[in-house]
């Protein structure tokens, strides 16, 4: 096995999840890229979990089951234990598109400091709804920037891979719902080179946790905007989102 490739830690927090935690393990361990660390973050589930999680104990690099804080805490934990030069967060219900996303996304240039691409969407039924810069008002930017974000999040947290130089830890006691966003922003920031591997890179299943703290999520996203981009123009780009939201309705609705 070759380590002249970065090392990359992918991190899931699951909780609870049998239901999806074996989809999202098989997406990881099939990856053909071999400088791979797999980290688990359990909650301390009390279905079915950490069986699955036994049963590719193997596989596994790093895992601990005890309770937690929430989502970005889990995940906080996952970077501490992480050793890799990046840090990819693939949570119970996410999958690694194909077996070869890691390694093409490397092939031609190890040197960014961030590697992102589109992400696949699918509902509850794991039916699909296309990708995401067509399914949502998101589009994806072809060269992402830290001002890309001021009108929301333009890319997935699954489909971004960031140095750990610059992986920040997740700011959950002052964005409880909407630390994602923050984290992103942060990381865009100290970014000297961000790569876009021009690839579908995850497969999302709709229904995460922010969607399931919708409300409470949007305030959180408020505050953060407005501290990253200013009040003022922060107020025009909400306005923005609200217009670009009900014409993406409307356009649906349409069947344009």
């Amino acid at each position: 096995m070759s380590y002249s490739l970065p090392k990359v830690s992918i991190i899931t927090v699951c909780f609870n999840a049998e239901e999806f935690l074996e989809r999202t393990i098989q997406s990881i361990i099939n990856q053909t890229y071999e400088n791979i660390e797999y980290v688990v973050v359990d909650g301390q589930s009390k279905d079915g979990t950490l069986d699955i999680i036994q049963k590719y104990e193997s596989y596994i690099d790093q895992w601990i089951s005890e309770p937690d804080k929430g989502l970005y805490d889990a995940m906080n934990k996952g970077m501490k234990m992480a050793t890799g030069d990046f840090v990819w967060f693939m949570n119970a219900g996410d999958e690694i598109r194909t077996p070869e996303v890691l390694a093409n996304m490397f092939a031609l240039d190890t040197t960014g400091d961030i590697y992102y691409g589109e992400t696949e969407f699918l509902d509850l039924e794991r039916n699909p709804m296309g990708i995401r810069s067509k399914a949502t008002p998101h589009k994806l930017p072809r060269n992402l920037q830290w001002k890309d974000m001021q009108r929301g999040m333009v890319v997935c947290h699954q489909s971004i891979l960031v140095h750990k130089r610059i992986a920040d830890p997740y700011d959950y006691e002052n964005h409880p719902y909407s630390a994602d966003i923050d984290w992103v922003i942060k990381a865009l920031k100290k970014s000297k080179k961000t790569i876009n591997t021009q690839q579908i890179v995850a497969i999302y299943l709709q229904g995460g946790f922010s969607r399931k703290h919708h409300k409470a999520s949007l305030k959180d996203r408020y505050q953060i905007l407005k501290k990253h981009y200013g009040l003022f123009k922060n107020l025009i780009n909400h306005a923005f989102i609200l217009i670009r939201g009900a014409w993406f309705v409307i356009k649906r609705r349409k069947g344009y």
